[in-house]
C-alpha cells in the first residue's frame, strides 16, 4: 500500500485529477520526464484508498518497468482484463503508456468494455496527436504538469516562508529551513534560478555536482527516449542526427526570450561555426522545424506566439521559446550569470501557465509587451525587468503599457520594484512576492 505521507503533495495538479474523478473522460497527465507525473498518479491512488477504494480495485502499470518491456497491445488488454472485478468500479493507472504501440486501442476498449476510471501519463505531446483524438475525441482531458514552482521548490526543500518586522518599519519575508536556520528570501530565489524545479533535486539536495548528474540524466532521457527512440519506433527517418539536435537545443537554450525565426536557425548555426566542418551546409528550414517541433513535443521547450494588440490577430513570424526548467538550461550552458532578464521572463512565463493562463507576446506599434495573460474573463499585461530603479528602464518598460488603451490590469514585475508601487495606474510588483502569491 502506498504511503501518501512519503510523497510531497502537488495539490495544484492533484485537485485537478480529483475534480475529474469518476467522470467518463480519460485523464491524461502530460509533461517533461521527471517532472512528477508518476508521483501524481501515486498521490491519486493514495487519495482513492483514503476514500475507501479497495486495493484490488486499483490497477497500476508503469511501462518503464522491465515487467512490461515486451508487452504488446493485446498483452496490455488481457493483463488488465484479468484484474477486472465483476460488479466493481475499477481505477486504472498507466504510467508512460505511449511506450506501448497502439496503446490508444486498449485504453479506448477499457473505457467501452469495463466500469472504470482511467488515468494515464505521457512524456510526449505526440500521444495527443490526431491519431489519438480519433479514438477518444471529446472523451479525454489533458492535465499539463510542469516542474516545481518557486513555492513548491521551497516546500520540497523543507523551507518555510516567514514574515518578520523590519527594523525600519514594515514587514519583510525570510525563509527558515527545518533546522530553524534563517535565510534571505533572495538567496532562496537565487537557488531556484540556479538549480531549477525538477522534483528529484530535492532528493539529492542543493549540491551542484549531484544536481548536474540528475539533470544530465533527464536531458539524455528526453533526447534519447522521447525524441530519437520514438522516431525509431515510428519507423521515421526525419530526426536522425543527434549532433544537429544537440546544437539546436543549445541554440534555443542560449536564446530564451529572444525573437527567433525557425527558418534562420540553420544559417545561424553555420555562421557561428556551431556545425562541424563536414556539415557546413545549413540544414533546410523544414529539417530545423522538425527538430524544433520534436523538442516542443517532448515538453523541453515551449513556443509562445506574438499577438498584435491593435489588429487583434496572432502573427506568424518571430515567436519566442522558453525552456521548461532553468536547471536544465544551467546544465546545458554552465552555471554562470547570463541574460538574467530573459531568465526572469522564463520563470514568469511558466508561472502564468501554472495559473491557467493562455500566454502570448504583445505587439503594439513597434513596441513589445512581454506577456498578455488571458483566462476566461480575466486578462492582464505583464512586463518583466530586473529593476525599476533607473529612470531609463522605467521609461522603456512603461512605454508599451501606456500605449494600451483598454482597462485591463497592467503590471511590471521586477526584483527591485523601486519606491513607487504605481506609475499612472500601472502596478510595480516584486516578482518574488508575486511568485509566492
Amino acid at each position: 500500500m502506498i504511503d501518501s505521507h512519503s510523497l510531497k503533495k502537488r495539490d495544484l495538479y492533484l485537485q485537478k485529477l480529483i475534480a475529474f474523478q469518476d467522470t467518463e473522460q480519460v485523464k491524461v497527465v502530460t509533461g517533461i520526464r521527471r517532472c512528477g507525473k508518476s508521483s501524481l498518479l501515486k498521490l491519486m491512488s493514495a487519495h482513492l484508498k483514503e476514500c475507501e477504494v479497495a486495493d484490488n480495485q486499483i490497477v497500476e502499470m508503469n511501462f518503464e518497468s522491465y515487467d512490461f518491456k515486451d508487452m504488446t497491445v493485446d498483452d496490455f488488454y488481457n493483463y488488465v482484463k484479468e484484474r477486472i472485478l465483476p460488479g466493481k468500479r475499477m481505477y486504472l493507472f498507466f504510467d508512460e503508456v505511449q511506450r506501448i504501440s497502439r496503446w490508444e486501442d486498449a485504453v479506448n476498449s477499457f473505457r467501452v468494455d469495463f466500469n472504470c476510471d482511467i488515468y494515464v501519463t505521457g512524456s510526449n505531446a505526440y500521444m495527443l496527436s490526431s491519431e489519438y483524438s480519433t479514438y477518444l475525441s471529446g472523451r479525454c482531458v489533458e492535465i499539463r504538469m510542469l516542474p516545481l514552482s518557486f513555492s513548491e521548490f521551497l516546500y520540497f526543500h523543507d523551507f518555510e516562508v516567514i514574515e518578520v518586522e523590519s527594523a525600519f518599519g514594515g514587514i519583510r519575508k525570510q525563509v527558515r529551513d527545518k533546522n530553524g536556520t534563517i535565510y534571505d528570501l533572495n538567496e532562496a530565489f537565487n537557488a531556484y534560478m540556479r538549480f531549477g524545479g525538477m522534483p528529484g533535486i530535492a532528493e539529492v539536495g542543493l549540491n551542484q555536482e549531484k544536481a548536474l548528474m540528475l539533470l544530465e540524466g533527464i536531458y539524455s532521457t528526453v533526447v534519447m527516449h522521447d525524441i530519437l527512440e520514438r522516431e525509431n519506433r515510428r519507423g521515421g527517418k526525419r530526426i536522425t542526427d543527434p549532433i544537429l539536435l544537440k546544437k539546436i537545443v543549445m541554440f534555443l537554450a542560449d536564446n530564451i526570450g529572444s525573437n527567433i525565426s525557425v527558418s534562420s536557425i540553420g544559417n545561424v548555426l553555420v555562421t557561428e561555426g556551431l556545425l562541424e566542418s563536414g556539415k557546413r551546409e545549413a540544414p533546410s528550414a523544414h529539417t530545423v522545424s522538425l527538430y524544433v517541433n520534436a523538442l516542443t513535443e517532448a515538453y523541453f521547450f515551449y513556443e509562445i506566439k506574438r499577438f498584435d494588440i491593435k489588429d487583434k490577430e496572432y502573427l506568424r513570424t518571430l515567436g519566442k521559446y522558453y525552456i521548461v526548467d532553468m536547471g536544465l538550461r544551467n546544465y546545458l550552458l554552465g552555471f554562470r550569470d547570463r541574460d538574467s532578464g530573459h531568465s526572469l521572463e522564463n520563470v514568469v512565463y511558466f508561472e502564468l501557465l501554472r495559473r491557467g493562463y493562455d500566454v502570448s507576446i504583445g505587439k503594439i506599434d513597434n513596441m513589445e509587451i512581454d506577456f498578455i495573460a488571458t483566462r476566461a474573463d480575466d486578462k492582464f499585461y505583464v512586463q518583466v525587468t530586473e529593476s525599476m530603479t533607473s529612470e531609463d528602464v522605467r521609461r522603456r518598460e512603461l512605454a508599451p503599457l501606456r500605449k494600451i488603451d483598454d482597462n485591463y490590469e497592467k503590471i511590471v514585475l521586477s526584483l527591485n520594484p523601486g519606491m513607487d508601487s504605481f506609475y499612472d495606474g500601472i502596478k510595480s510588483v516584486n516578482v518574488i512576492d508575486w511568485l509566492l502569491g
